[in-house]
């Protein structure tokens, strides 16, 4: 009995050892917070209000629109949220693709091109050679330099000899684009390259399901974003390029048309800004209505329809060029950078002028507005345009900077009311033109 006794104790005290170490081990692991795919995505709330979609996205009615929307079809986001009544637009309701290259596009366009095969180089793991070879290297490269003996009356600088901030004393402020050595070349470049990344004026015809009062909001959105994250006013014409230039080869679906903006907006960034917002921001402002994986899906797709060719000319880098060129005063600047935003807005008419264009005449009628002059010869001769040549543009950005009080978007309009931009937006545009 005794022995059987011992023999129970033991099973039993060894039945509570195992179930003390296994509480313990149970004990030692962290339970893990109950995540999701949308809830990884929110960056830190540092605002209270999201920059959110206006006419795309009806925030107040999206509880409810969402459980019909996601009876209906999960795959289109924005199509129960949308609200283009205002615009009388309506189309019957059809099952089809999200995106549709265009029948006159050719198909390379959105193929991915093969990639060059080449072999990696193997290199010796350092992790083989010997400690001691090592260490005897590393002693060799650690020899001090010898010491060079400087005659006290020799007057030596150690300041790069193409530095040119200080001049005599004084500081010279450098401005980067400034380079008239190569204004000439570069202003070629430009016009070249304005020609190849130029988008179709007439996509719009081809879209089945958006139109230009759509595009309108979704520029109108981004400027407000551009504002939100202190991005460069660049960053925002780069956005809008590739955006037009994605809509002249792909057809997209309204319900899809935001997360192109997005992506759009996100390569910009990439290519225009020092710090550019994070992914996890860009799906904040979209009010969560799209994931991580579909902005990043997008961009690829993106980059895949632009041939990765995101160097744009803009109507901003022109105007840039025409400042230096020909100077004017701080007013006619901010003003000519505001009805070049105002073109943003507007596709048509403004998508059948090019850059250069659309920016000359920004600048003759903001030149004309504020000091009564014209189009400086000086200009002709660097450009090529004419006032007769530019007069077409004119008018229709003077039409434009007339209605852009009782425009439905006002983003723009907003934007430079601010001191930054001297309030150009509330200067009374001339009801007729007296360009000579």
């Amino acid at each position: 009995m005794s022995g059987a006794n011992r023999g129970q104790g033991s099973a039993a005290s060894e039945h509570h050892n195992r179930e003390n170490m296994v509480s313990r081990l149970r004990g030692s692991v962290k339970p893990r917070a109950v995540t999701n795919e949308n809830q990884e995505n929110h960056p830190p709330k540092q605002a209270a209000n999201r920059t959110v979609l206006g006419a795309l996205q009806n925030n107040q009615q999206r509880k409810t629109q969402n459980q019909r929307c996601t009876e209906q079809e999960s795959s289109q986001p924005l199509s129960c949220k949308e609200d283009f009544s205002k615009s009388g637009y309506e189309k019957p309701f059809t099952k089809q693709p999200s995106f549709q290259i265009h029948v006159d596009e050719p198909d390379s366009a959105c193929t991915k091109k093969p990639q060059q095969v080449v072999d990696a180089v193997k290199a010796k793991s350092i992790a083989e050679e010997s400690p001691l070879t090592i260490d005897n290297a590393v002693a060799r490269l650690r020899q001090p330099l010898a010491t060079i003996d400087i005659p006290s009356a020799m007057d030596v600088s150690f300041d790069s000899p193409m530095d040119m901030s200080v001049v005599e004393g004084e500081e010279k402020q450098v401005n980067v684009n400034e380079v008239p050595e190569y204004a000439a070349e570069i202003h070629t470049y430009l016009r070249d390259m304005e020609i190849k990344t130029r988008p179709k004026a007439g996509y719009m015809k081809k879209q089945p399901d958006i139109t230009n009062s759509m595009r309108a909001i979704l520029v109108d959105w981004l400027v407000e974003v551009g504002e939100e994250y202190k991005l460069q006013n660049e960053t925002l014409y780069l956005a809008v390029n590739y955006i037009d230039r994605f809509l002249s080869s792909m057809s997209v679906l309204r319900g899809k048309l935001q997360l192109v903006g997005t992506a759009a907006m996100l390569l910009a960034s990439k290519f225009e800004e020092i710090y550019p917002p994070e992914v996890a921001e860009f799906v904040y402002i979209t009010d969560d209505t799209y994931t991580k994986k579909q902005v990043l899906r997008m961009e690829h797709l993106v980059l895949k329809v632009l041939s990765f060719d995101l160097a744009a000319p803009t109507i901003n880098q022109f105007l840039t060029h025409y400042f230096l060129h020909q100077s004017v005063n701080k007013q006619v600047e901010s003003l000519a950078m505001y009805l070049g935003e105002l073109s943003l807005v507007d596709s048509d008419p403004c998508l059948k002028y090019l850059p250069s264009q659309t920016a000359a005449a920004a600048y003759a009628l903001a030149n004309n507005i504020v000091t009564g002059g014209s189009w400086p010869k000086s200009l002709t001769e660097m450009t090529g345009y004419s006032l007769d040549d530019l007069m077409p543009c004119v008018e229709d950005l003077h039409r434009i900077h007339l209605n852009a009080a009782q425009h439905a978007q006002q983003s723009v309009r907003e934007k430079y009311k601010g001191p930054k931009y001297i309030k150009v937006s509330l200067i009374d545009p001339p009801t007729k033109l007296q360009l000579n």
